[in-house]
């Protein structure tokens, strides 16, 4: 690890994460991906929207943009169709990719941009004060839903399927080796690809839903997972309160910039 926080890291450390959270373990993984995939840096955009694991970015050395609450993936989209050649990935927070940013979400899914997207999914709006957001579980407890939140929670993966994204998976911070995977077949897929990464947060959702302490929220995702491949065998009594994990979509299909390079083209009288 120690070549690996040499070679990708900013002498910004240390950051600005509480104690036990979940998205130093998430940065990790996709830092791994990256070296696995040997993927150049100087052809490598790191792009963030608000919230704490958008400060993930700022460590990262690569060339990185920190964007707006919600609009990491219009800055993103923008970048990928002026360096078509770019590797560009999203770093994004539950709150800042389906509520702020959740129509820009689902209009990139439906592009198919290669964009990947991993999105920290710790429950909760943590930095702005422990508010729900809409992956927050039903009848979870939040400052804004002091009785439980009683709205039903998306399921971010089901969502991006079904919004046109040709690559989802989902790990979790307790299968570290596994989401490092997942992130680097995400990067590897041509397309929009989405990586759900259930992190903990023991201060903002932890307190609050009587899981402070880091190791009782790893121990609840090791409890509250199952394999997709062994999803398949269980019956749904068995799989009931379980969360799915693994490659849990993948398609293939016309990719944005390279389509909207041939209208260029043509528009051009057939010169490049």
């Amino acid at each position: 690890m120690e070549q690996l926080l040499e070679k990708y890291y900013r002498p910004k450390l240390p950051h600005i994460w509480c104690p036990g959270c979940g998205n130093g373990i998430v940065t990790a993984a996709i830092v791994r991906a990256i070296d696995k995939l040997g993927l150049d840096q100087d052809k490598t955009t790191i792009v963030s929207g608000i919230g704490c694991s958008s400060r993930a970015s700022g460590y990262l050395n690569f060339d990185t943009l920190h964007t707006a609450h919600g609009r990491a993936l219009p800055f993103a989209t923008g970048i990928k169709l002026a360096k078509p050649d770019h590797k560009v990935l999203v770093i994004t927070g539950d709150g800042d990719a389906t509520a702020i940013g959740g129509n820009h979400f689902i209009h990139a899914a439906r592009r198919n941009i290669d964009l990947t997207v991993i999105v920290y999914n710790n429950n909760i709006y943590g930095m702005t004060g422990g508010q729900y957001s809409p992956l927050t579980p039903q009848m979870a407890r939040a400052t804004t839903a002091p009785y439980g939140n009683i709205d039903r929670a998306f399921d971010l993966s089901e969502l991006a399927k079904g919004a046109g994204a040709t690559f989802v998976a989902r790990s979790t911070t307790y299968h570290a080796k596994q989401l490092a995977e997942l992130v680097a077949k995400g990067i590897a897929h041509e397309g929009f690809a989405v990586v759900e990464a259930l992190t903990g947060c023991p201060i903002s959702y932890g307190r609050q839903n009587k899981l402070s302490k880091p190791a009782a929220l790893l121990a609840w995702q090791r409890d509250h997972t199952v394999p997709v491949e062994a999803a398949a065998r269980l019956k749904p009594e068995q799989l009931a309160g379980k969360i799915k994990i693994g490659v849990l979509h993948q398609e293939t299909a016309p990719e944005y910039s390279a389509e909207y390079g041939k209208v260029i083209k043509q528009a051009m009288g057939g010169r490049s």
